[in-house]
């Protein structure tokens, strides 16, 4: 849980908590803020500002090269740092017993679904916002592209969930990975009427008090505030 006053900027360190998180109000970032509720690990928020391009400053590149959120920085482990929303989530996991099973075949299928959301779902439907919401030009064909390959990946989902609560029988990280993408199906411009097992999942993760609380932090904008920062974004 989130148990020092959010930070703004990129301050070198903060010891009062195992974990410092840097991050901000997106898919990926929900990810890990969403987990750390889940696992209940103490941990101090940096809200890094994308529409300020703080992601780019070099002290930020000193810990992501890439110039991506979100970054964890575990004071507990020598002030080891972890970029990739997936690779924490897995390191996440792993520190704690938690969220990953440690049988071979079932922790398998659990990292098979994670890495399906980071190079499929999230992927495409980041494009998606890209074109649908952020770039002023109105591509019909590049729009109905990834819209198209969103809901052909959403109905895997749907396929997947039709016979159990969550997508490798146990909450997972991979519900976790997939829930922060898929619950923006809207501003993606992707419609899932009909998708009934996935609208189901959909409440159900919802509904558990770690990812409501997570889900907050840090706070969202507006949706034109959004919009802008996502505008400004797409040739960074």
């Amino acid at each position: 849980m989130v148990s020092n006053k959010p930070t703004h900027g990129i301050p070198l360190k903060s010891k009062a908590n195992m974990i410092d998180l840097y991050s901000s109000a997106t898919p990926n970032g929900r990810k890990i803020s969403i987990m750390l509720e889940e696992i209940g690990l103490d941990y101090t928020l940096h809200h890094i500002n994308l529409g300020q391009l703080e992601q780019k400053r070099p002290e930020f590149l000193a810990m992501n090269p890439n110039g991506r959120i979100p970054v964890i920085v575990d004071r507990d482990n020598d002030d080891f740092v972890v970029f990739e929303s997936g690779a924490i989530m897995l390191y996440l996991a792993e520190k704690t017993g938690m969220l990953l099973p440690r049988e071979e075949k079932a922790r398998s299928r659990v990292i098979q679904w994670l890495m399906f959301q980071m190079g499929g779902l999230g992927p495409m439907m980041g494009q998606a916002n890209v074109f649908y919401r952020y770039f002023d030009e109105k591509i019909p064909a590049v729009i109905a592209r990834y819209q198209h390959e969103g809901l052909r990946l959403l109905t895997v989902l749907d396929q997947q969930l039709a016979e159990r609560d969550y997508l490798c029988d146990e909450y997972s990280i991979a519900d976790i990975a997939h829930w922060c993408w898929a619950i923006s199906h809207d501003w993606s411009g992707i419609d899932i009427d009909g998708l009934d097992h996935l609208e189901t999942w959909l409440q159900r993760v919802e509904d558990r008090p770690a990812v409501e609380r997570g889900n907050k932090i840090p706070e969202s904008g507006t949706s034109s505030e959004v919009k802008k920062v996502g505008a400004s974004m797409i040739i960074r």
